[in-house]
């Protein structure tokens, strides 16, 4: 593993939500950090890049002590999706491998949950941004049934911690807090295995 890139991604995002906090001068910036970070495929752990035969994984690769912000890897086995979910905080998701699938929904007039607009197709090295003031709400799939794919999700929260909701087709909503799939972090800060 080169842990370089995904160090300088973390500390870049660390100055950026100290110097701010609102959502409109932030996500600019992250996303261009993200953008770079996941042009690059060397640094992320393969521990940290295994799927599951019956569910996708969330590996937590760093999670901010301030809570401002944490890191995860979003690993999809062939064919895997989500639930139609929300966040309640901004999120940015880079493509690393693979290809995905987001199907946005909306609440219509009547107040149904309903398909908002196209599906979004990710490919490597893209980044799209989720928020409440964005569109938070979506259903999101492995577009590929015979390969893993993997993107890279900054939020702006600890999201593992974080209370969100998962909705069901008549528009109901259940409460859930989504965890880790990982007891170990990346230790991103030993230097000593860099090369020179």
């Amino acid at each position: 593993m080169n842990a370089a890139p995904l160090r300088e991604f973390i500390q870049a995002v660390s100055h950026e939500v100290s110097a701010s906090s609102d959502e409109a001068v932030l996500l600019p910036r992250v996303r261009e950090h993200l953008a770079r970070l996941v042009a690059r495929d060397d640094w992320l752990p393969d521990e940290l890049a295994q799927p599951d035969a019956q569910f996708y994984r969330q590996y937590l690769l760093y999670a901010d002590p301030l809570d401002r912000f944490s890191v995860v890897s979003f690993v999809w086995g062939p064919g895997q999706k989500t639930p139609i979910h929300d966040h309640t905080v901004w999120g940015l998701i880079g493509m690393l491998r693979g290809q995905e699938w987001a199907q946005p929904y909306a609440w219509d007039a009547s107040g149904q949950l309903v398909k908002q607009g196209e599906v979004t197709v990710l490919s490597p090295g893209q980044v799209e941004a989720v928020s409440p003031t964005l569109g938070d709400i979506h259903l999101v799939s492995n577009a590929f049934d015979d390969a893993t794919s993997i993107s890279i999700h900054v939020y702006g929260a600890n999201i593992g911690a974080v209370q969100r909701w998962v909705y069901q087709a008549d528009g109901s909503r259940k409460p859930f807090v989504s965890g880790y799939s990982n007891a170990w972090l990346p230790n991103v800060w030993d230097r000593s295995k860099d090369k020179a």
